[in-house]
């Protein structure tokens, strides 16, 4: 979808929203999660959309799927990059490529029940946009 057609449906959406408020807030689409076998999880999702997890073999897995752990940094890196070329096309602006890097810091010792002090998953994470250029107007 060009920047136009984007930067059009956000001001419809804004408009109806503006006058259905209400609206605005809602729950989002659940997220099933299923254990397979060993570490390996199946999610399901809205409109038959799924995806498969495995955590690697040095703790039990089968290594043959991306860890939750990446799909979360994935997830947020394509959250950022999404709301930045949103914001973009309301302003009417070209973006062009934007590159988000999402890395987190995690503690093996709360990951394997090793430290009950130490959380069981991301201690921080961070996130950086890469090759920022000057953008034009569209």
């Amino acid at each position: 979808m060009s920047n136009t057609n984007i930067r059009a449906a956000l001001a419809n959406a804004i408009a109806y929203l503006k006058t259905h408020p209400e609206e605005a807030r809602y729950t989002d689409s659940p997220a099933t999660a299923v254990l397979e076998s060993g570490l390996a999880v199946t999610v399901q999702g809205p409109q038959g959309m799924s995806i498969h997890t495995d955590m690697p073999k040095s703790v039990g897995g089968s290594d043959q799927s991306p860890s939750h752990g990446w799909l979360l940094r994935a997830a947020q890196a394509s959250c950022l990059a999404t709301l930045i070329a949103m914001r973009a096309a309301q302003q009417g602006l070209e973006p062009g490529r934007i590159e988000v890097v999402v890395d987190s810091e995690s503690d093996d010792r709360g990951i394997l029940g090793i430290d009950d002090s130490v959380p069981a998953g991301p201690i921080s994470s961070r996130a950086q946009v890469r090759d920022r250029r000057e953008w034009r107007c569209a």
